[in-house]
């Protein structure tokens, strides 16, 4: 059983990590270090690299699982994030994302059967209406097309979350995964040669993000993830917009408008609601 102090240091590095990788993707593609394509490329490529020497590491072997579909929407969500993060501030697309891939699970479990209480409702609606507000047009609202790519990029986390739910080892599925996505990253970056730029700083930080944010980070979070409520990780996951906004601001010089807290407090606290209270509701039924 991993102690108290392990657990919230293994969770707030996890966090960290995912938060860093909206603000190193937005950190190389705004200033025009390197191309979203070869961003994809070299960030699935160090990730697969590192996730595959833990992997070993832990197993003594190179045992991997996961799906050719599973790679895919993993492919997905990585291409749409960064060619998002082309025009989208880091504190904007990582709430985007967020709220579309709890989105997604939420209308799963709807589509599953799980009935909603009043306030699970009432937490819903309220995300809803904070998203549907900030992508409003308007002089601080985010680009449109960015913010479409990152809706869809978000989706295809959330899918790719519900197809790795279950029995197995998640570390070994993501490898797998990794490793399978490579050649497919390869190839929008051949389709996309003529568009290609990067400079040592750009293929830096995408190394980054693949080794440390992607591999390491969900290293760590698969640890930890054994140890939480389900409940307890999807709240935690609401601190990751929070702390990119911050590094946006202060790391990337990007603006904090009015119109971002506000929504942020709407589809943040929503979910935090929802969250909550169906926490509540299957205890009450468990009583």
């Amino acid at each position: 059983m991993m102690s108290t102090s392990r657990l919230l240091l293994a969770s707030t590095l996890a966090m960290l990590a995912f938060a860093g990788n909206s603000l190193l993707c937005r950190a190389a593609l705004g200033a025009g270090h390197i191309d979203a394509a070869s961003f994809t490329s070299l960030r699935m490529v160090a990730g697969a690299a590192t996730l595959a020497l833990i992997v070993g590491l832990k197993h003594r072997h190179l045992a991997l699982g996961g799906s050719w579909w599973s790679a895919l929407a993993l492919l997905a969500y990585a291409a749409g994030f960064s060619f998002a993060y082309i025009s989208l501030p880091a504190a904007s697309g990582a709430l985007i994302l967020f709220g579309a891939v709890q989105g997604t699970m939420i209308g799963y479990a709807l589509s599953s059967g799980e009935r909603l209480n009043a306030l699970q409702l009432a937490g819903a609606l309220m995300a809803a209406a904070g998203l549907v507000g900030l992508l409003l047009p308007g002089l601080s609202a985010p680009p449109l097309g960015g913010s479409l790519l990152m809706l869809g990029a978000g989706v295809a986390w959330g899918i790719y979350s519900l197809r790795g739910s279950g029995s197995g080892d998640a570390t070994q599925k993501t490898a797998g995964n990794f490793l399978r996505a490579v050649p497919l990253a390869l190839l929008i970056s051949a389709l996309t040669l003529e568009q290609a730029r990067i400079d040592g700083f750009g293929a830096l930080l995408a190394l980054i993000s693949g080794a440390l944010t992607s591999g390491v980070g969900y290293a760590i979070w698969y640890t930890v993830l054994p140890h939480l409520r389900t409940s307890s990780a999807a709240t935690l996951q609401l601190s990751v917009p929070v702390i990119a906004s911050f590094g946006g601001v202060v790391l990337l010089a990007e603006p904090l408008s009015w119109r971002l807290g506000l929504t942020s407090i709407a589809i943040l606290g929503g979910i935090a609601i929802f969250i909550y209270c169906g926490r509540n509701a299957a205890s009450t039924v468990r009583k």
